[in-house]
Order: structure tokens, then C-alpha cells, then sequence
């Protein structure tokens, strides 16, 4: 597995001192190649620019994310969880020049086109003044956030882009390593009847059912545990709904069909019973389309 990593040096800061305008870039999320192992960061987390700059932040991987600054008074809970129907989550809000009062949002950024949202590549904003600027993803809430620290026009600056960017590459690496162990140890907890859906740290996440093909037999039931930090997740048989936040089904009596758990949230377990005997696919309806999906073989 390698790590696909991306990032141009938009401007290198240092070169006169701080007195021109620059264009800064922020990369939203990482990703393996193969999309398995998926970053909850900024990166890098914490840029300092001078006013009069802009910052560009890019999507950097499959799992959706947002660039959002909450107005002032707005608490990030009252953005909790995620409401994927909610057109002030998921669309762009405010303008280009950032005013360091009101909400301004990305909308969902994607570097993909089949998450299930009008994704945008790149969400870019001017910063004319000064201050401490914090924003979030909604989708990762407080698991993700970054700092945009504005100084007068004219200071020197601290890094340049292609050491921001050799930041992120570094962050990057630790995320994919995090994810391999936490794969290795969600092996060792799954079995026939314990399928690990998906798993996290609060930044490296594990876009995979763990043991996803499992054979058990009529009566039998199956727990799907979501042992992550901050990454939701559903097991859905038959057609995809529109809407996965809401339940379809009753999982103590599974023979087929259109089936959908709803969301289950990090650190719970749904189970499944399956009465029925024949092969059921499953999916993840939030990560289907980077590979987390399943097989349930019942046997009489």
C-alpha cells in the first residue's frame, strides 16, 4: 500500500520578506491509495499568514469533509452531528474575503465525484485582518480543526509553502501507519461472528468492514462493531436509500431485502440476526464508493 500525496508549493513565503500578497495551501484530508485508510486533518493544521493573503484549501481525499468558521456566539455543537440534508452543511456559505465574524463554509469537499454531494475540489478565501482564526470540519467536528493565524501585512513569515507541504507529507505518513496497526488490531478482534465496521483513532480511519465476507448459519447473529472515535458508519443490504441516517428493518429478524441500519455511531455495536438462509451483500452507504463493503453467507 502506498500513500497517494499531493501538494504545490503555491508560494514560498520567505523569499521578500512578507511584502507582497500570497496564496497559501491547505490540504483537507489524506488518503491510502487504495482510499482504505482515510485522514481526518488539516494539513497542516496551524498556517500563519499575513493580511491581505488568501488561503486555498484542497480536497485530499474521498471521505467528505468541510472548511467551516463558525459565526460569532455559534457553539461547533450546534453543528453536531452532521445533518446531510441541511443546506447551510453541506452547500457553500458567505463570501471570498473572510470577515472573522460571521459563517463561512466550504460546503462538502470531496476529491472524488460518486460521494453522493455536489463536492467542490478547493475552497478558497481572502483574510484582510488580523487575528486567530479557527475552523472545523462539520462532518469530524471537533476530531478536526485547524487555525488560520493572520499578522500584519508585512511580517515576516515563519514557514514557507514547500515547508508546509513537506508538513503535511510527514503527517500523512503517520496517519497511513496509524491505520495499518489499527487494521492489524481490528483483525485480531473480529471473527465469524464480530465484524469490526470500520475503526478510527480520531484522525486515521479505517474505511473497511474487517473480516467483511463471513459465513454463519440460520438463527445466527452478527455484531457489526464501529470501534472508532469520530467516523460514523451504516450496514445497509439491498438498494442504497436516499437517506442512510434513517433505519430500515428489523435486524432481529434479517431474511432479505432492503435493509438499513441508520447511522451507527463510533463506539456502539448493532447486531444482525439472519433467519434466512442464501448470500447477502452489504454496503456502508456512508464509504461504499471507497470499497467498505461485505458478504453475510448464511448457511441451514
Amino acid at each position: 500500500m502506498t500513500l497517494a500525496v499531493s501538494g504545490t508549493a503555491f508560494a514560498e513565503g520567505k523569499s521578500d520578506g512578507g511584502k507582497s500578497s500570497r496564496t497559501w495551501t491547505v490540504q483537507v484530508g489524506s488518503e491510502s491509495s487504495d482510499q482504505a485508510i482515510q485522514g481526518m486533518a488539516f494539513l497542516p493544521e496551524n498556517v500563519y499568514i499575513n493580511a491581505g493573503d488568501k488561503v486555498t484549501w484542497k480536497a485530499n481525499s474521498a471521505e467528505i469533509h468541510t472548511v467551516s468558521f463558525l459565526a460569532d456566539g455559534q457553539s461547533l455543537e450546534s453543528t453536531q452531528p452532521f445533518n446531510p440534508m441541511d443546506p447551510l452543511s453541506i452547500l457553500r456559505q458567505g463570501g471570498d474575503s473572510y470577515d472573522g465574524h460571521a459563517y463561512y463554509n466550504s460546503g462538502v469537499m470531496s476529491n472524488v465525484s460518486d460521494s453522493g454531494f455536489t463536492e467542490a475540489k478547493k475552497y478558497t478565501l481572502t483574510f484582510p485582518d488580523t487575528g486567530e482564526f479557527t475552523y472545523y470540519c462539520l462532518v469530524h467536528g471537533m476530531a478536526m480543526k485547524g487555525t488560520v493565524h493572520v499578522r500584519a501585512t508585512g511580517t515576516d513569515y515563519p514557514y514557507s509553502q514547500s515547508e508546509y507541504d513537506s508538513q503535511a507529507m510527514k503527517q500523512e505518513q503517520k496517519i497511513l501507519r496509524d491505520g495499518l496497526k489499527q487494521w492489524d488490531v481490528a483483525r485480531d478482534q473480529a471473527n465469524q461472528h464480530t465484524v469490526i465496521a470500520g475503526t478510527d483513532n480520531g484522525t486515521s480511519m479505517v474505511m473497511r468492514f474487517v473480516n467483511q465476507d463471513i459465513v454463519v448459519h440460520v438463527g445466527e447473529t452478527v455484531a457489526f462493531v464501529n470501534n472508532g472515535m469520530g467516523a460514523p458508519h451504516t450496514v445497509t443490504f439491498g438498494t442504497e436509500p436516499a437517506n442512510p441516517f434513517v433505519p430500515l428493518g428489523d435486524p432481529r429478524n434479517f431474511t432479505g431485502g432492503d435493509f438499513n441500519s441508520g447511522i451507527i455511531p463510533p463506539d456502539t455495536t448493532y447486531t444482525v440476526t439472519f433467519n434466512k438462509a442464501g448470500e447477502f451483500d452489504y454496503i456502508c452507504a456512508l464509504h461504499d464508493f471507497m470499497g467498505m463493503k461485505g458478504t453475510v453467507k448464511v448457511r441451514n
